[in-house]
Formats: C-alpha cells, sequence, structure tokens
C-alpha cells in the first residue's frame, strides 16, 4: 500500500463526523458491559451496525459472537481475519465521567469496548472500498476473551477454516496515542490455573500431635513451589507461578481438617507451560506425602481451558509493521517487551499466521492507568487510529496476495 493510501484511510477516521460515530458506538458499549458468554445487547449492536453497512455475517457463533464477511469485487485473493473481543470484567467502575457503567459490578476495564469500535470502524472503511478488494475480509466480533477461552470456540465451529491470515490489536495504557507496538515471535504468555485440597486430621491446637496438620503442609507446599521458577527454568526463559489464594480454617484454636490454595502458572512456551503443570502436581503430591497428608490437584481444563502464548508468525508481523510505519511514521511504530498477561488470540495464532499489536490509549501529559483496574482511562483519539489500521493491514494484505 502507498504511503498515502494508509494515510488517508487514517484522515478518514479522523473526519470530524467519523470519530464521533466511533465515539458513539465506544461510549454505547462502555455503559453496558457484559461478561463473557453473556455478549447479547453489545452482539446485537454489532449487528445492527453490520446491517446498516450492508455487511453480511454469521450469528450466533461461539453463543453470542457475530462473524462478518467483506468479500471483495475485485476478483479471487486470500482470505484475512481481523478480531475484536467483546466482553467485560466483574469490576465496579470507579471513574466518574458522562459514560460511565451502568451495571453494577461490570466495568470494560481491558478495553474491549474500544476494540469492538475499532472493528466496526474497519468495517465501514472496508466496505466502502469492497469493489476494489481482491479477496475477502473476515471481521469476527469474538466472546468470552476473558478467562473462558471464547477464541477456542470461535475455531471450534469452524467458521475460519479458509482463514490465510488474521490480525488483532489491544489497547496499551503505556504506549501514547499515535503509537502502535508489537514484536515477532512470542509476546504474550501461554497461562493456566491450579487448584489444590490438601486434606489431613482437624483436631485441638493445643495437642496439633494428636492432629494431621494441613496448614504445615500448604505453607510448605507454596514455599516449594516457588523454586519451581527459581531453580529448574533457565534464567533466560521467562516463567511465572504465582501462588493466589490459601484457605484453611476459621477458629484461633482449632486445626483445620483441610486446606485450599490456588493460583496460576505461565510461560512463553507451550513445552514450559507443560513442565510447569507437571512440576506443580509433583510437588504438591510430594509435598502432601511428606507431611502426612492426601492432596487432590485440579487444573480445572474444562471450565477454564489454558491459553496458549501468543506468537507472531515472522511474515504476519513484518506485513503489519510495515502498514503501521507507512500509516504513522517509523518513529510511532514501538518494539513492545514480552508480557506474561495471556491472551485467547493465542488460539488462533496456533493455527493461522496471525500478528497481534498494541495500540496507544495513554493521552499526553497523562498519568498511566492500567487495564483489570476500576481506574481504567483510555484516551479515545485512539479509535480513529485502531481502525484504519485494521483496515490497512487488511487491504495491503490482499493487494500483495
Amino acid at each position: 500500500m502507498a504511503t498515502t493510501a494508509a494515510v488517508l484511510l487514517l484522515e478518514e477516521a479522523r473526519v470530524p463526523a467519523f470519530e464521533a460515530w466511533l465515539l458513539g458506538l465506544r461510549r454505547r458499549i462502555h455503559q453496558h458491559p457484559e461478561l463473557a458468554f453473556q455478549e447479547h445487547r453489545t452482539s446485537a449492536l454489532v449487528r445492527a451496525e453490520l446491517d446498516a453497512l450492508g455487511v453480511p455475517y454469521v450469528w450466533p457463533v461461539a453463543r453470542t459472537g457475530v462473524v462478518a464477511t467483506i468479500a471483495g469485487g475485485g476478483g479471487p485473493g486470500p482470505v484475512f481475519a481481523l478480531r475484536a473481543d467483546m466482553d467485560a470484567l466483574p469490576i465496579q467502575e470507579m471513574v466518574e465521567w458522562e459514560f460511565k457503567s451502568k451495571e453494577d459490578g461490570k466495568m470494560h476495564a481491558c478495553g474491549h469496548d474500544a476494540h469492538v469500535a475499532m472493528l466496526l470502524g474497519a468495517a465501514r472503511l472496508l466496505q466502502s472500498r469492497k469493489d476494489d478488494l481482491k479477496g475477502k475480509v473476515k471481521l469476527v466480533f469474538q466472546p468470552a476473551e476473558e478467562g473462558h477461552a471464547g477464541g477456542y470456540h470461535v475455531l471450534h465451529e469452524g467458521v475460519l477454516d479458509d482463514v490465510d491470515a488474521i490480525f488483532a490489536v489491544h489497547i496499551d495504557t503505556h504506549l501514547p496515542v499515535g503509537t502502535v507496538g508489537s514484536r515477532p515471535g512470542p509476546f504474550l504468555a501461554g497461562s493456566a490455573r491450579f487448584k489444590a485440597t490438601i486434606t489431613g486430621k482437624g483436631g485441638h491446637a493445643a495437642v496439633p500431635h494428636a492432629a494431621v496438620d494441613p496448614v504445615v503442609v500448604a505453607s510448605s507446599t507454596v514455599l516449594s513451589l516457588q523454586q519451581l521458577v527459581a531453580r529448574e527454568i533457565d534464567p533466560l526463559q521467562s516463567a511465572v507461578v504465582s501462588v493466589t489464594f490459601l484457605k484453611g480454617g476459621e477458629a484461633f484454636n482449632v486445626i483445620p481438617e483441610s486446606v485450599t490454595l490456588g493460583g496460576t502458572f505461565r510461560s512463553m512456551t507451550t513445552q514450559g507451560l507443560f513442565y510447569l503443570k507437571k512440576r506443580i502436581k509433583e510437588v504438591i503430591e510430594g509435598q502432601a506425602v511428606v507431611g502426612r497428608c492426601m492432596a487432590v490437584v485440579n487444573f480445572m481444563e474444562e471450565e477454564l481451558r489454558p491459553y496458549p502464548a501468543t506468537v507472531n508468525d515472522e511474515g504476519v508481523y513484518s506485513h503489519a509493521k510495515a502498514v503501521a510505519e507507512s500509516m504513522l511514521g517509523e518513529a510511532n511504530m514501538r518494539l513492545c517487551p514480552q508480557v506474561m498477561a495471556a491472551e485467547d488470540f493465542g488460539f488462533y495464532a496456533q493455527k493461522i499466521p496471525a500478528a497481534f499489536f498494541s495500540v496507544g490509549v495513554r493521552g499526553a501529559g497523562k498519568e498511566i492507568s492500567h487495564v483489570h483496574t476500576p481506574h481504567l482511562v483510555i484516551d479515545e483519539g485512539a479509535l480513529p487510529v485502531g481502525t484504519a489500521l485494521h483496515a490497512a493491514v487488511a487491504i495491503e494484505y490482499l493487494n500483495k496476495h
């Protein structure tokens, strides 16, 4: 794509009427956040906007998802996909502004409202140019990214079996508006969860020898788990094991019958994730044996499927990077560090050549606010940037292939 073509897309997305439409979309979605697989209102909004644009779609996909297709009139070509997640988080918004969440205990605290608005904006740009497109662009409005593996379920339904490459973005509160970033290869971690119940024999705390104390075993287990990353993982490889809860008895003078603990483990590779899973089970069960207890370890893989690492395909990353540089300038395309957060976009990247990019949402002179907190604030000047980047990456891919 010529530099002027990429810049023209951004200029069009910044036309006051277009940008006002984008902001209106994001604000409507922000006021009515919906949790995983409950995105009925958001899905209806998406479908209404696609209907208004004349873009056909398949619905429902993975319960509440929508997959639209813009078929080019410029002849046969590849199929390129763009994806946005739709779900919110169970967080009470603490930011006081005109478009604050109206749903008690729910908030778009990870920017998915912005992602949906950007992708609808891209749909508008692409639909207005469909006669010149050589191939197809699929627009994936995905449910349940937050912990419930919506991407896995979208893939499982087969609606993306013909896709040649896929692209997505996520807001980044560390990057200023007008910049984007990513990196080739592993970008985000794979993640999974564990929960263990250690059972001993309860008793009076004054006579511990008559009990079998699961609290001591659980304490030893927490310390032993910390050795996995410290002493078993290559220091040049990224990994995390975090115990995030520990629950036992309630009384001051009673040794409880059992203790439950759990947390998360993460790695930049699938192999690393499997290794940690194996060793977490061995450590917990081994410590239980030492302390004369029984242990049951549950990785909850059916209800909360582990996420694979998000690994950017070198070719798709290089393509999107070149498009971003042509649109925003080389200085505004940043090389991001690896992050131990996880994303279910990793499921797409396992099966389809993929690239995942960050879009800066920090306003000039503003302090960094953080995702997954009740205080998240984004500068809506980022919406046209994300909109145009989606469209430009797709158009140029079709042109090249």
